[in-house]
């Protein structure tokens, strides 16, 4: 993720809505790809100040202007009142409820974090208004209230349950709570549990849908990653009652992975993420190691197109920064007394996976 500088030269994250310097109104330009400051011209329209916006002319997403889960403005000239992100919404959490929207403020962060980097990789995002059969949904859900008065115990107890389903994530607002999702981690022996990491693997769920399966990739993919037709649920069935392969660290980048060759698929695409992310904040923060600057991930996917682009942005050079950049991560850590940042190890069948899943994406993106 990328930082960006407001007109007063204050530094402006991705989340602001503010600049704590100048206190002008900020906005994210979809179209552009960046944080700017912004003033009202009338009739709900704002224009942009930054010096790559030309004084265009924006309105604020209905959910920055109404709720504030939102930061994102729209062109005057398209007629929707929901931004690219939001859009991508089918339900949200109920309102009337206290804590429910600071958990969806929270939510919508990090779904906004997911957005941002695909549209940086170039991959394809339609809603299900525009494509109900391969586009993309969200719905936010909650668990029901055991506690109500009036509560009918009769028939099972049905928890939300975070995953994919036929282009539509689910996710449990309560993943938006530190507590809760700390305490779901330790029940479920993860090594890592974060609402950005739920984003990133289901959204990998959504991408075998429409980049792998029924394509030319999908040998290649199955001989990496295994026959994703055996029986899903058993899968999984076995896998919490056995546990994980004793060599899962060998062949899969986490335990989970090792369940099925849909969740090795996803866990990888998730981990892929993490790393071009991870990668571009720390080359956009002008970071060096071993005295040689984090190559720009982005490069290694506009190579061979009409980019200008660093001969040395390859994925074998993304691979060695971040498992350069991981070691300094963690050090720094330890030197905190906090965990380790990223509490992996990285297999050689793992990176022949990460660079599968980067040739799709870089193909998807030419």
């Amino acid at each position: 993720m990328k930082t960006f500088l407001c007109t007063c030269g204050n530094r402006l994250y991705f989340e602001n809505s503010q600049c704590l310097h100048c206190r002008k109104t900020l906005g994210f330009l979809q179209d552009l790809q960046l944080i700017s400051p912004v003033e009202p011209v009338g009739d709900e329209q704002w224009c942009a100040l930054h010096s790559t916006a030309d004084k265009r002319l924006y309105r604020k997403c209905r959910n920055y202007e109404h709720t504030s889960v939102c930061n994102w403005m729209i062109p005057v000239d398209e007629p929707d009142i929901y931004c690219r992100s939001c859009r991508l919404n089918q339900v949200i959490p109920n309102l009337s409820e206290p804590n429910n929207l600071t958990l969806w403020r929270r939510i919508e962060h990090a779904k906004r974090h997911l957005i941002y980097t695909l549209l940086e990789l170039g991959l394809p995002i339609v809603d299900r208004n525009e494509d109900p059969e391969h586009g993309l949904g969200f719905e936010f859900l909650a668990d029901p209230d055991t506690n109500v008065e009036f509560y009918d115990d009769v028939g099972k107890f049905s928890r939300v349950m975070t995953g994919h389903r036929e282009g539509t994530i689910t996710i449990n607002i309560a993943e938006a709570d530190p507590s809760a999702r700390e305490e779901m981690r330790k029940k479920m022996n993860e090594q890592y549990r974060t609402l950005l990491g739920h984003f990133r693997h289901e959204i990998g769920h959504y991408y075998w849908s429409e980049l792998v399966a029924d394509t030319a990739w999908l040998d290649e993919v199955r001989a990496l990653f295994g026959d994703e037709r055996g029986n899903y649920e058993d899968a999984l069935a076995r896998y919490y009652v056995n546990g994980p392969r004793n060599d899962w660290p060998d062949h899969y980048i986490s335990a989970y992975a090792s369940a099925h060759p849909w969740e090795d698929w996803a866990e990888t695409w998730a981990h892929y993420l993490h790393m071009i992310d991870t990668l571009e904040t720390a080359h956009d923060f002008g970071f060096m190691i071993a005295g040689r600057s984090i190559t720009d991930p982005n490069d290694a996917l506009k190579k061979g197109i009409q980019y200008t682009f660093d001969p040395r942005a390859t994925f074998e050079v993304l691979l060695e920064d971040w498992n350069n950049l991981t070691i300094a991560m963690n050090a720094l850590n330890r030197s905190m007394g906090l965990p380790d940042a990223y509490p992996f190890v990285l297999s050689q069948p793992v990176a022949e996976k990460l660079r599968v899943v980067h040739r799709v994406i870089k193909n998807a993106r030419d």
